[in-house]
C-alpha cells in the first residue's frame, strides 16, 4: 500500500482506517482530494493576498484526513457523519505533527461555522446528504464565500449541478482530470431547501420510521433488513442484544416490540444513523428507551468482552465509494470478542458473498437458517 502521499510541495504519510483491516491495498486520497487541494491553494493565496490574513476553512467529508493534512497552515473545521473519518483524520494529523491549534472537529449534526471563507467539499454517493449539506451551507456562507467540491467525473452530472443551483447557486463543473471534476459554485440567497429528516410509515405495523439524510434506504426498507425482519432471534426477554451497524434501527425496534424487557444496543459508524435510531425508539415505543444504549463507534471498539447475548447485523459491504468486504470481516471478529459463551450472531447476507465460509473459519460452524433468491440469513454460536 502506498502511504506516501507528494503533491507539489506536500509531502505527507497518509493512511486508511481502521488501521487493522484487512485490505490495505487501498491509499487514503484520491484524485478529487488533490483537485481539491490544488484549488485551494489557489483559492487561498489569493484571499491571503487580498486580506492580509489566512482564510478560515470548512472541509466537509474528509475521509481520511487527505485535505486537513495538505492544508493545515489554515484554520479549519472539519464535518463529518462517519466516526471512523473523523479517526482518520485525528490519527492523520498527529503522524505528520500537525498540532490541532487551528483545527476542530464537528458531526453531520451540528451547525456549520459561519465564518468559512473556502469551504472544500467531497461529494458524498448519497444525494439526499448532499441535498442535507447544501441546506446547511445555504444557511451559513456568504456571497463571496468561495465553494469547491470534488467527486469522480462519474459522479457529477447535470441533476447534481441542478441541485447546486437550486439549493446554494450557480455551479460549474470542469473538465476531467485524472476521473475526476472539480465544482465550483456560487452561493446565492433565498434559495428552496429541502426537509430533514424524512420520515415514512413501516408498512405492516403502526409504527413511522425516521431517517436523516445519510441512512441507507431513507424512505422504504432494504431488502436485506426486511429479510431479516422475518427472521429475528426469538425469545430474547432479559437479554442484552447489539444491532450493529444499525442504520435507523428498524431491526432494534422490531425486536423490543416483541420482546420490550430486552436491552438493546444500537450501535453504528454514522452519527445520522444513531440519531435515527434514538428518534424512531423515542417515537415509536417512548417506554422502552430505558432499556437502550446509542453509541456511535468503530464497530464494537466500546463494548466490553463477553458482554452481549446476541447481535443481529445486516452487514454493509461499502465504505465511501469503494466496495469492500472488510468492514463485514471486522464486524465478525468484534461480534466473537463480545459475545458470551453461547452468544449467537445473526446476519443477512447477500448470496453471492462468502460470509457463511468466513463465519465458519472464525466460530467453527455456521448454519445458514433460510434464504431467498437473493439473500441468505446466516447464525453462528460463539461455543470456544
Amino acid at each position: 500500500m502506498n502511504t506516501q502521499f507528494q503533491f507539489g510541495q506536500i509531502n505527507l504519510t497518509l493512511q486508511r482506517w481502521p488501521l487493522n483491516q484487512p485490505n490495505h491495498s487501498l491509499q487514503a486520497w484520491d484524485a478529487a482530494d488533490e483537485l481539491l487541494i490544488d484549488a485551494a491553494n489557489t483559492a487561498i493565496a489569493d484571499f491571503t493576498a487580498a486580506n492580509c490574513a489566512a482564510p478560515q476553512l470548512l472541509l466537509i467529508n474528509d475521509s481520511f484526513g487527505a485535505l486537513s493534512c495538505a492544508l493545515a497552515h489554515c484554520r479549519q473545521t472539519s464535518s463529518s457523519d462517519s466516526f471512523l473519518a473523523q479517526q482518520a483524520v485525528a490519527y492523520n494529523r498527529a503522524a505528520n505533527g500537525i498540532d490541532n491549534q487551528q483545527f476542530s472537529s464537528i458531526n453531520s449534526l451540528a451547525p456549520l461555522p459561519d465564518n468559512a471563507d473556502i469551504v472544500l467539499l467531497k461529494l458524498p454517493n448519497n444525494h439526499s446528504y448532499l441535498r442535507f449539506i447544501l441546506s446547511q451551507l445555504a444557511a451559513v456562507v456568504r456571497p463571496g464565500t468561495i465553494i469547491l467540491a470534488a467527486a469522480k467525473a462519474k459522479e457529477i452530472n447535470r441533476n447534481v449541478l441542478d441541485m447546486f443551483a437550486k439549493q446554494l447557486g450557480p455551479a460549474q463543473a470542469s473538465l476531467t482530470v485524472k476521473k475526476c471534476r472539480l465544482i465550483h459554485c456560487q452561493p446565492e440567497p433565498g434559495k428552496t431547501q429541502p426537509h430533514f429528516p424524512l420520515q415514512w410509515p413501516l408498512e405492516d405495523t403502526d409504527f413511522t420510521l425516521i431517517n436523516h439524510a445519510n441512512v441507507f434506504a431513507r424512505e422504504k426498507l432494504d431488502l436485506g433488513a426486511r429479510f431479516l425482519l422475518q427472521h429475528l432471534p426469538p425469545d430474547t426477554a432479559g437479554q442484552r442484544i447489539i444491532d450493529l451497524g444499525c442504520g435507523n434501527g428498524v431491526l432494534g425496534l422490531m425486536l423490543l416490540a416483541k420482546q420490550p424487557l430486552s436491552q438493546l444496543v444500537f450501535t453504528d459508524e454514522s452519527y445520522m444513523a444513531v440519531a435515527s435510531a434514538r428518534a424512531n425508539i423515542e417515537l415509536n415505543l417512548p417506554q422502552c428507551l430505558n432499556n437502550t444504549e446509542y453509541v456511535v463507534d468503530d464497530c464494537l471498539a466500546s463494548q466490553q468482552e463477553q458482554s452481549a447475548d446476541q447481535i443481529i447485523c445486516n452487514p454493509p459491504f461499502h465504505q465511501q465509494h469503494t466496495v469492500t468486504t472488510h468492514i463485514a470481516t471486522q464486524m465478525f471478529a468484534e461480534a466473537k470478542r463480545v459475545l458470551k459463551q453461547g452468544g449467537r450472531l445473526r446476519i443477512v447476507a447477500n448470496r453471492h458473498l462468502n460470509y457463511q465460509q468466513q463465519l465458519q473459519r472464525l466460530f467453527g460452524h455456521c448454519q445458514q437458517l433460510a434464504a431467498n433468491p437473493k439473500f441468505v440469513i446466516l447464525e453462528a454460536i460463539k461455543r470456544s
